[in-house]
């Protein structure tokens, strides 16, 4: 039995921030499933919005993020989450995430759904920078105890008729110790779920083999009400390859101008689907119109082709995507990329008010 002030399940960026936060006057235990890089943070490689540039505005931001949700969205999270955004990428910055500058200022991309540049970013790897900056600052920090390889099975709760148990309240998690295979328990004062989405019940998913929704199945058995797990988002350009099913053509390849093309016709489509804002349209509708060509034409994936822009400006801009490629014999600098979509998000989950509260004390 291991105690703490705070427990948190996920040692992705939800996770270790909630850690460093608390880690100020509480004594945090950060449970990880597998190693404490392997979640979907060190995968994504676009970027992250903020508002940062001189000609863009909250009001802007909030406006493009309803339209691209349908307007289903809660208007005043929305508002939380984009006027929040500054401050956290100040906070990134500070902990040493290395991101892209143009002269003295942050370079900033574009990305679907977008009407500005706002997309700060560590070249195509913008994932990797953040977690290693924040496991680093967990790693060093006296009062968070960071424990790899425990794979959560359940939460502890009144159910389990323990001594630290009361009716309806959340006290841990059982966790199976891979390292022992021994299931240990772990209580807390607090339980932080951060163990992210449920893409891998998906055959073809951008996100690492870990993502099986543990933590949305552990809350919902426990009396916790889950919302909008029907809402998954598919990432337009994952890459077509039948030995590699999970790897992301970046969404800021379209935003430097990266073009859909149909094989057959040779011929952009996106003008048929979404005349103004072409590749540039929010996912969901990229990633339904990929699916319509691929459907009408019979075809296997579509192009996605940057191969107009210099190459030295692919290569800088896209550095491991290009290296990716190379070694499956396809240069982007040269060719186009074979995309289809793929699943790339959990939109829905574990139902919170804005301050992280679910229905279980």
């Amino acid at each position: 039995m291991s105690e703490a002030d705070v427990l948190i399940i996920g040692s992705g960026a939800a996770g270790l921030t909630a850690a460093l936060t608390l880690a100020e006057r509480c004594k945090v235990l950060v449970l990880a499933k597998g190693a404490l890089n392997s979640g979907s943070t060190a995968w994504a490689q676009g970027g992250i919005a903020a508002v940062l540039d001189a000609g863009d505005t909250f009001e802007e931001h909030i406006r493009d993020t309803m339209i691209a949700g349908a307007g289903l969205n809660r208007r005043e999270t929305v508002e939380f989450v984009i006027e929040s955004a500054p401050h956290a990428i100040d906070r990134l910055m500070e902990l040493g995430v290395p991101f892209n500058t143009e002269g003295a200022n942050l370079h900033l991309t574009r990305e679907g759904g977008h009407s500005h540049r706002r997309i700060v970013h560590v070249a195509d790897a913008t994932g990797w920078a953040v977690q290693m900056a924040l496991l680093k600052a967990a790693e060093e920090h006296p009062n968070i105890t960071l424990l790899p390889n425990r794979s959560c099975i359940e939460l502890i709760t009144g159910k389990n008729e323990l001594r630290y148990s009361g009716s309806g309240r959340v006290w841990g998690v059982y966790a199976l110790n891979t390292e022992t295979d021994r299931v240990e328990a772990y209580t807390a004062r607090a339980t932080i779920m951060a163990s992210g989405g449920a893409g891998r019940v998906y055959q073809f998913s951008t996100a690492p083999r870990g993502a099986t929704g543990d933590g949305i199945a552990m809350a919902w058995r426990a009396g916790a009400r889950v919302s909008n797990m029907e809402m998954m988002q598919f990432h337009p350009t994952c890459l077509y390859n039948l030995d590699v099913k999970n790897f992301l053509i970046t969404e800021a390849v379209r935003g430097e101008g990266g073009r859909l093309i149909n094989p057959r016709t040779g011929k952009r489509f996106m003008e048929y689907y979404d005349p103004e804002r072409l590749e540039l349209a929010p996912r969901d509708v990229v990633a339904r119109a990929i699916d319509s060509e691929i459907k009408r034409f019979g075809l296997d994936y579509v192009h996605l082709d940057i191969s107009h822009q210099p190459p030295e400006f692919v290569r800088e801009h896209f550095p491991n995507i290009h290296e990716k490629l190379l070694g499956l014999g396809i240069d982007m600098t040269k060719e186009p990329i074979p995309v289809v979509p793929a699943q790339h998000y959990t939109c829905g989950g574990i139902l919170t008010d804005l301050q992280g509260r679910t229905d279980l004390p």
